[in-house]
């Protein structure tokens, strides 16, 4: 018996000693800039962009996501906006028809075959734009990003993609990803998240080989996503991350870039984020069945298999390591009741007040680390709020576990339907749910295209949206015709928000 509380002392001391150690050495790499091509250069040829935008009742963000996408094309990064509406029963489809720029498809997704997962819209949008980069012959310059609906690109972001991309033998580059309504508590938790700690594993992980893809400022080359066709992105409910383990699996090199970057919406209430952490756990979890391509894969190196294990089994080790410190907690009570030591697994009465300092300590020195990483390298925050971040982020941690532990039951019964995270409007209230059904539902009424505007100037269409889309590609996928963009009519009469 006091071998083995000898054996969970000695676990527990080991953690407790990994988890500052390790944040030290991954705060490091928040100076690291992943480095760019050098003897490659550039062609003076175009290179022709397409960014998806998914989208399912996005009416309180998406017409500034499509005309900040349509905003990032310059000469050399042309820019044509795919979004795959996915049989939104709001006002989407209206303010999609007001968005008049022959650079934008829209492709509308009908129930039942719509709301089949984010992959399913993302694969149609791939065969739509296959079908045109065919015709154009341009398949092996095409690349293709992937934009959320509410997210924003920063300026210059075609043109680092482009760059990093001159060297062939990089399919695929993930950009930094940060959030634009961090003026919320819980919103500026996620930035520290995405901004500083993902931000330095993404860096290290460009140098060991390793980069995995976000769902927000993912850019891939067509050529690449070809080869996984009719369907690069699967059911899985983290499809981006799955997409990165294939390309990792097929020899295919991915970057990472933090001088481009998106800006996306923070969720503000703990009930959202909890469900939108529980889609990503049991994600994660259902991507460990690559665990074992990876092992043998000759395209892994050894230090890059290591970070694919840490980030694969860590999901898995949540709920067990949970366990053992609720236990060292209860056996720590029983330990103060009754004066004895349980074996040497808890600290005696007397030291047990030190003992748990130096474990609070423990536990908070890498958060405080990260609030400190956090305003050195963005400052854009002020240091007290960078701090407090870092002191509540144990606390956002903890809803993480609680996450993982809703998402291996739901992973256990069978349950992988998915709920779409839901956009806030720009006073900051929440967008109604909408539930994701696993059967047929009636068809939305047609929403009425706006009247004609008898001012507008003829319209010279994009010759690629003027053809049929093949059937066989795209399964109950209707396009709406591209008009002129309002904004080259006349001067705004609202500017556009740029981060």
């Amino acid at each position: 018996m006091e071998t083995s509380l000898s054996v969970i002392a000695t676990i527990m001391v080991g953690v407790l000693i990994w988890w500052p150690l390790q944040n030290l050495v991954l705060a490091v790499f928040a100076w690291r800039s992943p480095q760019r091509p050098r003897s490659v250069r550039r062609t003076p040829d175009p290179v022709p962009f397409w960014i998806v935008i998914p989208a399912l009742n996005e009416e309180r963000v998406i017409a500034n996501t499509v005309r900040n996408a349509l905003a990032t094309g310059t000469r050399y990064t042309p820019v044509r906006v795919v979004v795959v509406d996915d049989a939104s029963d709001d006002a989407t489809p209206r303010i999609l028809a007001g968005i008049r720029d022959p650079r934008l498809h829209v492709l509308r997704r009908e129930l039942p075959m719509a709301r089949q997962g984010k992959g399913e819209g993302l694969n149609t949008a791939y065969r739509y734009i296959l079908d045109i980069a065919r015709r154009e012959g341009t398949i092996e310059q095409t690349i293709v990003g992937i934009v959320d609906g509410d997210g924003r690109c920063s300026d210059g972001m075609l043109d680092e993609i482009a760059e990093l991309m001159a060297e062939k033998s990089v399919g695929a580059v993930q950009c930094r990803v940060r959030i634009h309504n961090r003026h919320k508590t819980l919103a500026l938790l996620q930035d520290l998240e995405f901004g500083a700690i993902a931000d330095s594993a993404q860096s290290l992980r460009d140098l060991v080989g390793s980069v995995g893809l976000g769902g927000n400022g993912q850019f891939t080359r067509l050529s690449v996503l070809a080869r996984f066709h009719p369907g690069p992105w699967s059911a899985c409910l983290v499809e981006d991350l799955e997409l990165g383990l294939r390309l990792h699996l097929d020899g295919i090199r991915v970057r990472y870039t933090k001088s481009a970057w998106v800006t996306q919406q923070g969720l503000t209430d703990v009930k959202r984020l909890l469900r939108q952490r529980t889609r990503w756990a049991q994600g994660n979890l259902q991507c460990f069945r690559h665990l074992r391509r990876l092992t043998t894969s000759r395209f892994v190196s050894g230090v890059g298999l290591a970070d694919f294990l840490i980030y694969l089994l860590s999901p898995w080790l949540t709920v067990p390591m949970s366990l053992l410190l609720v236990g060292l907690v209860a056996a720590s009570a029983v330990a103060l009741a009754t004066g004895s030591t349980l074996g040497g697994l808890v600290a005696t009465v007397d030291t047990l007040p030190t003992s748990a300092a130096m474990l609070v300590g423990l536990a908070m020195l890498p958060s405080l680390l990260w609030g400190l990483v956090y305003w050195i390298r963005l400052r854009d925050e002020n240091i007290f709020r960078c701090l407090f971040a870092g002191l509540l982020y144990p606390g956002f941690l903890a809803l993480g576990i609680i996450a993982t532990w809703r998402a291996l039951f739901r992973l256990l019964s069978g349950r992988n339907g998915w709920a779409k995270t839901e956009r806030l409007a720009e006073d900051g209230q929440a967008a109604p749910p909408v539930p994701m059904p696993s059967m047929p539902m009636p068809l939305p009424a047609p929403v009425p295209a706006p009247a004609p505007r008898p001012a507008t100037p003829p319209v010279t269409l994009d010759p690629s949206v003027t053809q049929p889309i093949p059937s066989g590609a795209l399964a109950a996928a209707e396009r709406t015709r591209p008009v002129p963009h309002p904004l080259a009519e006349a001067e705004p009469t609202q500017r556009l928000e740029r981060v």
